[in-house]
């Protein structure tokens, strides 16, 4: 066990370094003047001497393995730069608006794998009758619309023809502690991801469903005269449960893909709208460190899922070795 957590996390150490190293060289080589996130238009009046300056004052006259062991060294200590738009410590940025997106995200993450799940239940009760039918195909157009689309006719709907939700922000001006004002411009955003996610995982469930009725055991409780709904609830449901959790770990970038494009149509204060200003501004430290923890999200979600697998699922168990490896 305590061999099998070491190797798990040296594991991630390598991916968290491999991605660092990665994302800090690919962004410097990126065409673009990072100068102009810091100085505005002022860059372009800058003679050659004042620009070497600031490139000195950002950091940025080193070769770029020079300014990554640079980096490397500061940032055990949480030292990981200054944001050069926003002329703050990075973590200070990100501080201030992680906890919108992990509000969003983490409910439209909770929602559509709640209703994902549901739906795939219903479907496949229902199977090949009209109902299941009918969900499948508006399933697969509602799969197919983009989501910033979506995005744009909702506000055109609700926000400017009947003016009954905002269209914008993670709150009105002054309102930051209302509740009812935080869960009104929730709303539209997560009726946007999760649109845009439930019927891609609602199927998959309803295909592993599908899967296991047909297995032979179910024969047999219908043999016992047991229902379809009492099979599925109490047989089907718990065998896939293992492939679920791993959909679910698996699904991290995808759902925080999803919040990130979200948070920017519906201008959403959020580690999205920084991810988007950051690239766009050429803001190295801030695009770094976001991008490092997407990455830990969804190293450590699948790690987490690997691990529960294992737990949950008496076939894994069975059929591992005692020294952890898995057996022929």
């Amino acid at each position: 066990m305590g061999k099998d957590i070491f190797k798990k996390i040296l594991q991630f150490i390598t991916v968290i370094f491999l991605l660092s190293f990665i994302v800090f060289y690919m962004a410097r080589l990126a065409p673009g003047d990072p100068l102009i996130s810091y100085y505005g238009e002022g860059v372009e009046r800058m003679s050659s001497k004042e620009r070497e300056n600031a490139m000195q004052k950002l950091g940025l006259d080193e070769p770029i393995y020079a300014q990554y062991i640079k980096w490397m060294k500061k940032a055990p200590t949480g030292d990981f730069g200054i944001s050069f738009k926003y002329k703050q410590d990075v973590i200070t940025v990100i501080g201030d608006v992680y906890i919108n997106t992990i509000i969003l995200g983490g409910l439209g993450y909770i929602l559509t794998f709640m209703l994902s799940l549901l739906l795939g239940i219903f479907c496949t009760i229902h199977e090949d009758k009209f109902i299941d039918k009918a969900i499948c195909k508006l399933g697969t157009i509602t799969n197919c619309i983009p989501s910033f689309w979506v995005s744009l006719v909702l506000i055109l709907i609700f926000s400017i023809n009947l003016n009954l939700l905002p269209s914008s922000g993670a709150y009105s001006m002054g309102q930051d502690g209302n509740f009812l004002d935080r869960i009104g411009h929730l709303i539209l955003p997560l009726i946007v991801l999760i649109l845009s996610h439930l019927w891609y995982y609602a199927y998959m469930i309803r295909n592993k469903l599908l899967e296991e009725v047909r297995e032979d055991y179910v024969l047999l409780c219908k043999a016992k005269g047991l229902s379809k709904k009492a099979i599925i609830y109490k047989h089907c449901l718990r065998n896939i449960m293992p492939s679920y959790i791993s959909i679910m770990a698996i699904s991290i970038p995808h759902i925080l893909g999803g919040t990130y494009v979200v948070e920017q149509v519906f201008s959403y204060p959020g580690i999205g709208s920084l991810c988007f200003e950051s690239a766009k501004y050429h803001d190295y430290n801030m695009l770094l460190v976001l991008c490092l923890i997407t990455g830990v999200l969804v190293v450590f979600g699948n790690m987490l899922a690997q691990v529960i697998n294992n737990h949950i699922d008496p076939r894994m168990r069975y059929n591992r070795g005692d020294n952890g490896e898995a057996t022929m």
